[in-house]
């Protein structure tokens, strides 16, 4: 995964410290719970359902008590690791963030 930084071009891994999947919450679009339903991932679909999770505005709250919701419910730690345990078939907003591309990670370093 590559980033631009003064036309220089340098590689941020992910280090799987969990900072993005726990700082923001990705609903899944129409079109991930379409191909999740043609799939038949009724596990992915089924935790989606129960999440409960709307948009209000900005952020991502929880229909049933109004909480915002933060971490991702896939999220998942092994020791010092974080993982997702739908990542193959995760949201298309999950598969586009690259590391180091945005404050939510925590190798995100401010342009010059």
């Amino acid at each position: 995964m590559e980033k631009r930084d003064n036309n220089k071009t340098s590689t941020v891994t992910c280090k799987r410290c969990g900072k993005c999947c726990l700082s923001a919450y990705a609903p899944a679009s129409q079109e991930d719970i379409e191909g999740w339903r043609r799939e038949e991932k009724k596990e992915i679909l089924l935790v989606m359902e129960h999440s409960e999770a709307a948009w209000a505005g900005d952020i991502v709250v929880s229909s049933e008590n109004g909480k915002i919701l933060f971490n991702c419910p896939f999220l998942r730690y092994e020791g010092e690791y974080c993982s997702c345990t739908i990542y193959e078939d995760r949201p298309t907003t999950c598969k586009a963030f690259k590391p180091g591309s945005s404050e939510l990670c925590s190798q995100f370093k401010v342009p010059n």
